[in-house]
């Protein structure tokens, strides 16, 4: 027979590898379904996860995808928390600046006008 695979709670994995502050953080983004566990999203905090796992999660303004290398038996310090995953995580393009505003004081009502016309985030 083969050995069951080692598994660990997905809040406290989260909270052990320093991703929040706090447990109880962890449980409340895991209880909204923003946390996806190899595509699959999961709604309880005490779902199984383990070495090999794929976890994406949004966090602060960004989507973070984790991959679990390691379980954990106590949240460490920083680098310690670091060995416990890799980081997929896309890397963000750079926004471009204000092409009629350099840091030159307050813009312009004409500066404003220019950058709404060369704004990439815009829709129109």
């Amino acid at each position: 027979m083969s050995e069951p695979r080692a598994t660990m709670r997905a809040d406290k994995w989260l909270w052990h590898a320093r991703f929040f502050k706090t447990r109880g953080l962890a449980t409340k983004l895991i209880a909204a379904g923003h946390l996806r566990v190899n595509g699959t999203k999961i709604a309880k905090a005490s779902h199984g996860i383990s070495p090999g796992d794929v976890l994406t999660f949004p966090q602060a303004k960004r989507v973070r995808v984790i991959r679990l290398v390691a379980l954990s038996l106590r949240r460490g310090p920083a680098p310690e928390a670091q060995l416990l995953y890799e980081d997929l995580t896309p890397q963000e393009t750079p926004v471009p600046k204000n092409p009629g505003f350099e840091g030159k004081g307050r813009p312009t009502g004409k500066d404003r006008r220019n950058a709404r016309l060369y704004d990439p985030t815009r829709l129109e």
